[in-house]
């Protein structure tokens, strides 16, 4: 798919970039979007939740009464899980939450997830941009411009740019990333592509790189 590069001002520049239909014009497969989705959410999760069983808890461990002859029930030590202040029963443990998926799969998922957003005509292409100093206002501008300003967005780059990162890091709805480091999880979390005129190439170079 043809689409036409817009400058810092939202204007064109004259210039297309061809996005291969290999990978934004592929058949999207939810579930490994789902299993990719999972994955990146469960790596997130610390595991550090823990609860006391009874032998951990406070309480002496004297027996409350005698066995027979009270007219009660049995009862242990007061540390016992049915008593208040008593230890939980199979409560949580500290784990690992984090599971693998095979390369093959993450990728699938992450064409899927772009195909997804090109079917949606949710990307936009943009000329690389340069920043000598990190400078907020300026992009915030061109966001508006290229008519994004007001959606969740991701701002990909063909290399870490620390001057366009650090200009973007304050916005709360973009995500700054080189294109090295997207994953399934914040492209179907976004609602626009932003893709640099250099990282929007990098899919074709990569394509032709592997069909030869």
């Amino acid at each position: 798919m043809q689409i036409e590069v817009l400058n810092i001002e939202g204007k064109s520049t004259g210039r297309s970039v061809e996005l291969p239909d290999d990978i934004f014009g592929a058949e999207p497969n939810d579930h490994v979007i789902y299993l990719a989705v999972k994955q990146y959410l469960a790596a997130q999760r610390q595991g550090t939740h823990k609860v006391k069983t009874r032998a951990e808890v406070q309480g002496a461990s004297r027996k409350l009464h005698k066995q027979k002859g009270t007219g009660g029930s049995r009862k242990g030590n007061i540390r016992n899980p049915l008593y208040k202040g008593g230890g939980t029963i199979f409560g949580p443990k500290p784990r690992d939450y984090s599971f693998k998926l095979n390369k093959k799969v993450k990728d699938l998922a992450k064409i899927s997830a772009l195909s997804y957003k090109a079917k949606a005509n949710a990307i936009v292409v943009v000329e690389d941009i340069n920043l000598e100093v990190p400078k907020t206002k300026t992009l915030t501008t061109a966001l508006s411009k290229w008519n994004v300003g007001d959606k969740k967005l991701m701002f990909i780059t063909a290399e870490p740019n620390d001057n366009v990162e650090l200009s973007l890091r304050n916005v709360p709805s973009v995500l700054a990333l080189p294109l090295s480091d997207i994953n399934t999880y914040d492209i179907v979390n976004s609602e626009v592509l932003v893709l640099s005129e250099g990282a929007a190439k990098i899919f074709s170079e990569d394509l032709e790189t592997a069909e030869a």
